[in-house]
């Protein structure tokens, strides 16, 4: 049962009659949704919500553009670069880049630019031995580490934002350094293409990512340097809570609802609107309906997800009234645990969102 969780072994007959039947409505809920999926994600007081979706493949925008996305919140562009001897070239970049702005006609793509890190290897990497790869040398700062493989990417996106609206996010931003050098370097590469005389936008959107604490702490400061957030939730929480969620013997510890984790998304939220930014998240916790609530009512201006989850997730803002969902966070930002988070979303919302809490399955 992957709602709950769970491996069931020498079931019940009953057990199984229960399965099946929770497999069925489950189904026939998620095809609901899918068909619905091209109305707007429009709350119950009239706040449109953009939902995007998350892709690793051009191909993938397909899916994307079928689930009902508004656009592409995520692209994550390592893996060209993977699995080869060589870097990929501008113009190999370049085509990529443009069949997703071309597919998406007129929707944002957001582009992420080169993150690779512990789970992920470049080939000119795979002689470094670094004792913790995911705290070392990984996305901007490899990139900025290579600032020629760096500015390669960066000219194939400008000359891709000519042909529609494009963004360029910027992963695992620490510190301000990174931001300034990194726009230093999107400057020059658009300089170099006006110089060639070769189309291109120098004009497009620069956002970073926030998923290091650091980041979230100096969200202000950060704001001030870019025109959007977009937080990742995945490795925030990872390094939030100090754990490798792909660690079997602490996997447990990692939790989205964790009250720190909240707060942190919290404050990088009112940095955002204080400074007249918008603030996305890409993170895997915005393709879970059942968050829905929290996200909204902390201010998020869009979410973007894998394509399947869209559906589901417009869905629920559409069950949502704004402020509703802002006197549910005052309550949510009390409790001290996630489990009391949990609970009071499920008691709140469960029934709104149609999502029941998990089953208890015999032992």
């Amino acid at each position: 049962d992957g709602t709950a969780g769970v491996v069931v072994v020498n079931l019940s007959e009953q057990t199984l009659v229960e399965a099946e039947e929770r497999r069925a409505e489950y189904e026939a809920r998620r095809a609901r949704y899918a068909r619905q999926g091209h109305l707007p994600a429009e709350t119950k007081d009239g706040r449109r919500l953009p939902v995007m979706g998350n892709i690793e493949l051009p191909e993938e925008v397909v899916s994307v553009l079928a689930m009902g996305g508004d656009g592409i919140g995520l692209y994550r562009t390592e893996f060209q670069y993977l699995a080869r001897a060589d870097f990929p070239s501008e113009a190999e970049l370049f085509e990529k880049y443009k069949d997703v702005v071309d597919v998406m006609a007129g929707k944002p793509v957001t582009i992420r630019t080169l993150d690779i890190n512990g789970d992920k290897a470049l080939a000119d990497m795979a002689e470094q031995d670094e004792a913790n790869p995911v705290l070392g040398l990984r996305a901007i700062r490899y990139c900025l580490h290579k600032p020629d493989v760096f500015k390669t990417q960066l000219r194939a996106i400008l000359r891709a934002a000519y042909y529609g609206e494009v963004r360029i996010l910027l992963p695992m931003i620490s510190c301000l350094d990174e931001v300034l050098k990194s726009k230093q370097l999107i400057a020059e590469a658009a300089q170099c293409l006006e110089k060639e005389g070769v189309v291109h936008d120098s004009k497009v959107q620069i956002g970073v990512m926030i998923e290091v604490p650091s980041a979230a702490l100096i969200a202000d400061t950060l704001a001030k340097e870019v025109d959007f957030f977009s937080i990742g939730t995945n490795d925030l929480i990872q390094y939030t809570m100090a754990i490798d969620r792909g660690n079997q013997h602490v996997a447990d510890l990692y939790k989205p609802l964790h009250p720190a984790v909240i707060r942190l998304i919290k404050e990088v939220a009112d940095a955002a609107r204080h400074n007249k930014i918008p603030v996305f998240m890409c993170g895997e916790m915005a393709g879970e309906p059942l968050y829905v609530p929290i996200l909204l009512g902390l201010g998020l201006d869009e979410l973007s997800a894998n394509s399947q989850s869209i559906p589901m997730v417009k869905n629920a803002i559409r069950a949502i009234q704004i402020d509703e969902a802002r006197r549910f966070v005052e309550e949510v930002l009390t409790k001290t645990t996630s489990q009391q988070i949990e609970q009071l979303i499920h008691s709140t919302y469960g029934d709104v969102l149609n999502n029941n809490k998990p089953h208890r399955w015999e032992r």
